[in-house]
């Protein structure tokens, strides 16, 4: 059984670990209201960029000339994963739920016969990609050194992933990120951004009377890197809203914890303390007996 002394710093090493825990917790909380206005500002452009740019790709005709952004390289051999974690730990389980959605993906499209890279956002994933999928991990693009990715980083991860494509490193790209729900539920998503995925409705939507001045041809060539580059925005942006509400629940639970364990071991603390006075005094009465 530990000794009253040991008990005491014990109790004092948890109180002081609450209160780092209760001061991140405060400063996560804080982060998270500017995060949380800027991801939700940025999905209605984000989204609506996305149906156009959908709706441009079904109205044109695709050949060899056309952009590898929008047309791919006519093959689906290999596919890249682009996954987007943080660069700091104490947000639960955010970052590995991102990198095990990634991780059944390459699963499913080894299976199936694909090769597949990464492209690594971040270094939380890493670790876990380099054990499951060696040699694997064709860049990584640290931001480390900025606060929180913004829209810069995203334009120089979209420049990177184009030329990767011209130079036909890939065939086909999807990026992995953590979607902001609320401070609770962070959402991991997957999105292909290369090339683009034109779906049912899109084309639906695309047979309504719609004149596009220049041609489709023109807008695509302006607009497919800034698109490319409007997608990966967006996904930082949810990456740190999720980040700061999964770190803010991380450290509440941490902290009420730590108060639950302080309240253990302060009722340990107190019996043990009322044994030794006990004990302490059954030795006093024994010795005077003697005497």
């Amino acid at each position: 059984m530990a000794s009253l002394k040991e008990l005491k710093d014990r109790i004092a090493s948890v109180k002081s670990t609450q209160k780092i825990t209760k001061a991140k917790k405060m400063v996560a909380a804080a982060k998270l209201r500017r995060a949380q206005m800027a991801a939700e500002a940025a999905r209605p452009y984000a989204s609506q960029m996305e149906k156009v740019m959908a709706s441009l790709a079904s109205k044109v005709s695709i050949d060899e000339n056309s952009s590898k952004l929008l047309a791919g390289t006519g093959k689906l051999e290999t596919h890249l994963l682009v996954v987007a974690t943080s660069d700091r730990g104490l947000c639960g389980a955010f970052n590995a739920n991102i990198v095990k959605e990634a991780r059944a993906k390459a699963e499913k499209l080894s299976g199936e016969g694909h090769k597949v890279l990464f492209y690594m956002v971040g270094r939380k994933g890493i670790p876990i990609i380099k054990r499951s999928y060696p040699g694997q991990i064709l860049k990584h693009f640290d931001t480390s050194t900025v606060k929180a990715p913004g829209y810069e980083e995203a334009k120089a991860i979209a420049a990177d992933l184009t030329a990767l494509i011209e130079e036909g490193k890939f065939d086909v790209a999807h990026l992995f990120y953590g979607k902001f729900k609320s401070a609770l539920i962070q959402e991991p998503t997957i999105q292909q951004i290369i090339p683009i995925a034109v779906q049912e409705g899109a084309i639906a939507e695309s047979e309504g009377a719609v004149d596009y001045e220049p041609d489709e041809e023109e807008i695509l060539a302006v607009l497919l890197p800034r698109n490319l580059t409007t997608q990966i925005f967006g996904a930082l942006l949810e990456n740190n809203a999720s980040e700061q509400g999964a770190s803010m629940t991380a450290m509440d639970n941490a902290t009420r914890n730590a108060g639950d364990l302080i309240d253990n071991l302060t009722i340990v603390y107190n019996r043990s303390r009322q044994a030794a006075i006990t004990t302490e005094l059954i030795e006093i009465i024994a010795g005077a007996e003697a005497l």
